[in-house]
């Protein structure tokens, strides 16, 4: 199954490369975004070359559908790594994958990050989801990409709230 997400930020590109490459930034939004628990985060590398972000987590299984939970237990351990690669012509790209342990599923695809003429810049998630579950892999393929859309989409907002605040965690509600 096929997944695109487009994610839009009121910011430069450059910016928001420094946003995404912060480990700070990684963190907050990656434990704002779903409701569960951030286990490890690790950023390497710099926003002036390439740079990899690697966030593990655990959530909770009302995230798949109730036919496959037997299979995973009460928790989801997901991990996502982002590995960008340097600046080339005012664009930045870079790979993606989100696995989850002991799921049969699979999220692998491309990043890209590039300046839109209003100043602001657009990141676009062009992934492929796949499910190797006998009988209700087009399901669990379906949950998914929901799941990491929604993900994803949360992670965005996230990222305009902290661009909103000056480059740091927002205070308040």
């Amino acid at each position: 199954m096929h997944l695109t997400v487009e994610l839009t930020f009121p910011a430069d590109a450059d910016e928001v490369v420094a946003m995404l490459a912060d480990e700070t930034f990684v963190r907050w939004r990656a434990a704002r975004a779903a409701d569960g628990t951030v286990e490890q985060v690790d950023v390497s590398g710099s926003p002036d070359a390439g740079f990899t972000v690697v966030v593990r987590r655990t959530l909770p299984t009302d995230l798949i559908p109730v036919q496959v939970r037997p299979f995973v237990g009460d928790r989801l351990e997901v991990r996502q790594a982002e590995a960008w690669e340097p600046p080339a012509g005012g664009r930045r790209v870079g790979t993606v994958a989100v696995e989850i342990a002991g799921a049969p599923v699979r999220v692998t695809g491309t990043v890209a990050l590039e300046r839109l003429p209003d100043g602001g810049s657009r990141q676009v998630y062009d992934c492929v989801v796949r499910a190797s579950v006998p009988l209700f892999g087009s399901v669990v393929a379906e949950a998914a990409a929901r799941a990491v859309r929604t993900t994803l989409e949360a992670e965005g907002a996230a990222g305009r709230e902290w661009l909103a605040a000056g480059g740091r965690p927002p205070v308040g509600p």
